[in-house]
């Protein structure tokens, strides 16, 4: 199966089953489950599924074992980009190629969707994961990507950090805990879900933290370099809002030899895994996006 292949099933089998986890927009409150629904089926790449996909086969699980973990780390993902994209922060108009949730629906229904995703997502591992050892690792895996010192506390320094003087490891600690904890944590998931000793996790876990930071890297490069048709978002913000990028600290072509680098060092991660192809694949693909 090619990669995109592999990327067109993972997102067919997560959205499937996110439509079942997702409350109806028939239940009340019905504003703010169609809210949700708008957010998490509104397009997306799926990649922090097909990481958890990956990783868990990489383990020797199979797709039944990852589903509830991947459609977790979906929700808790795009419950970030809903309150990344309100006025109090980023002050986006558009995500996924369509208004942000606080333009479709209201700021205080697009706060409270991406609240009721964020605890959804632990709902759904704790009820739904079928290996029941795995639960609560996996609960801790995302509760510790999703806080201060993961994906919070990196969008916080973020904020603190704009209109100061660029510097490469600022920028690197932040974007280690504003995106490479929750891709950490995807590979890590995968390999929870599946059983996977401490050899294969610590693998994994070093593979989603190299991709994690060569995929954030890109998406600083892109937001300088593309326009938001192509991004399916604003585009160019970083450098009017003074945002610690990576570029504006290194320059484009440092960061294209940066993220290059640590998409290598993805995949040396996960060498000594016998089925772990895919998981190398996903690194490449994570900067093909630089062409």
């Amino acid at each position: 199966m090619t990669l995109a292949s592999f990327l067109a099933e993972t997102r067919e089998l997560v959205d499937a089953a996110l439509d079942r986890f997702l409350p109806s927009v028939d239940d009340e409150p019905c504003r703010l489950h169609a809210a949700m629904r708008y957010s998490v089926l509104g397009g997306g790449k799926r990649l922090r599924p097909a990481i958890a996909r990956a990783a868990c086969r990489a383990a020797g699980g199979t797709d039944g074992d990852v589903l509830p973990a991947a459609c977790a780390l979906e929700m808790l993902h795009t419950y970030s980009l809903i309150h990344d994209d309100l006025p109090a922060l980023d002050d986006d108009a558009l995500r996924r190629g369509q208004p942000t949730c606080h333009r479709e629906f209201d700021e205080a229904t697009a706060i409270l969707a991406g609240d009721a995703l964020q605890t959804l997502a632990f709902d759904v591992l704790a009820r739904h994961t079928p290996r029941a050892s795995a639960r609560t690792p996996l609960v801790l895996a995302l509760a510790e990507a999703a806080g201060t010192r993961g994906m919070v506390g990196g969008e916080i320094a973020d904020l603190e950090a704009e209109g100061r003087t660029p510097k490469k490891d600022l920028v690197e600690w932040i974007h280690g805990r504003k995106t490479a904890a929750l891709f950490r944590a995807a590979a890590c998931m995968g390999g929870l879900s599946a059983g996977g000793g401490e050899a294969v996790l610590d693998a994994l876990g070093r593979y989603g933290e190299a991709l994690g930071l060569a995929f954030q890297i890109v998406d600083d490069v892109l937001d300088e370099t593309s326009d938001a048709q192509t991004l399916g978002k604003g585009a160019g913000k970083d450098r009017v809002t003074g945002k610690m990028s990576y570029p504006a600290a290194v320059g484009l072509d440092a960061s294209r030899d940066r993220a290059r680098a640590l998409a290598e060092e993805a995949k040396r991660a996960v060498d000594d895994l016998g089925a772990g192809q895919r998981l190398a694949d996903l690194a490449e693909f994570a900067i093909t996006r630089l062409k």
